[in-house]
């Protein structure tokens, strides 16, 4: 269950004031932050990643403990509270962001977390431990919201000093690009249509073969750009659909570390010291993760600091101090 859509910004429907068209809303277009030099391609390296060399012997013998992504689950669960979120979502649309949503700020929360947490941005493919070259997120998206409405899968590779406008933009552009179109041809779903017009017995042999290049890190490059279980991160939304969120498996073909999913909006209401009480707009989040890539105080650390980007989105529309660099 991985269907998930662009929220149509959930209680924001009371947008009272005039839109400000998005060239005129004064946002500071930022310069990018100084990149280092690439790294020289070693022996163990991937296309999409490098070895780490460095990890503790311990974190190198946990893939052989548990070969498979399906035997390195980890699942979390957390509330987020959204009420400043929403005000500040209610902000962007009045600037001319049209259906600027929670999940803009989520993934926007995800590329800074691992801007400042790089380990977080590692995988496991081969039984090795690798960084990821880059950020990518992949999700599913209906172009109608309707039961018999097609699934697309998309993936946007982001930059780790990405704003939450240039994830806007930049996520807004993909999904808009696959629902304007009037069949399945996103590139992921040209390819899948191609593999499963194949026999059975050759479709099975291909997914073996498949298996085998990934394993060793030959698959293609072009099939590392399309696959939807190769990247950084997977996220669906069960508000989205109006209901809760489920704790999603990660897939054991690729190597996808981290799967979220959220869920509905709802109101809670809490008393403060003085005995009164508050009205707060809260989200569920659920997390299913690879625990071989880093231990558990890492991926603490990791929540707390997405916890906290989501509740103050502003901070997001800054460019972080630094981009850090995960170990050789």
């Amino acid at each position: 269950m991985t269907d998930a859509v662009p929220e149509k910004n959930q209680d924001l429907a009371e947008q009272t004031n005039a839109v400000v068209p998005a060239e005129e809303t004064g946002v500071t277009v930022q310069p990018r932050l100084p990149r280092p030099a690439p790294r020289k391609k070693r022996r163990g390296d991937r296309k999409e990643g490098r070895l780490l060399r460095t990890v503790y012997p311990m974190n190198k013998f946990m893939p052989f403990i548990m070969p498979e992504r399906s035997d390195a689950c980890n699942a979390y669960m957390d509330e987020l509270d959204v009420t400043e979120t929403d005000v500040f979502c209610k902000e962007m649309i009045r600037m001319g962001y049209e259906n600027f949503s929670f999940l803009h700020i989520m993934v926007a929360a995800y590329v800074r977390t691992v801007s400042q947490k790089p380990a977080l941005n590692r995988f496991v493919s081969g039984q090795r431990i690798y960084a990821r070259n880059n950020i990518e997120m992949t999700m599913t998206v209906k172009k109608t919201m309707s039961a018999d409405s097609p699934d697309t899968c998309i993936k946007l590779f982001l930059e780790p000093d990405d704003t939450v406008v240039d994830v806007y933009e930049k996520l807004n552009a993909v999904i808009q690009k696959n629902k304007d179109s009037s069949d399945l041809d996103s590139d992921f779903d040209k390819t899948a249509e191609k593999l499963t017009n194949l026999p059975r017995f050759v479709l099975r042999g291909a997914m073996k073969l498949f298996n085998w290049l990934d394993y060793h890190g030959w698959l293609p490059q072009m099939l590392l750009d399309v696959s939807p279980f190769h990247g950084s991160m997977i996220i669906t939304s069960m508000g989205s659909l109006g209901i809760k969120p489920i704790y999603h498996h990660i897939y054991n073909f690729g190597n996808l570390p981290v799967f979220f999913a959220y869920g509905v909006k709802r109101t809670v209401y809490r008393t403060k010291r003085d005995g009164t009480t508050e009205q707060r707009r809260m989200i569920d989040l659920k997390a299913v993760m690879d625990e071989r890539i880093c231990d558990g105080f890492y991926y603490a650390t990791c929540f707390k600091m997405l916890k906290q980007l989501v509740e103050h989105p502003r901070q997001l529309m800054q460019r972080p101090d630094k981009i850090v660099e995960d170990i050789d």
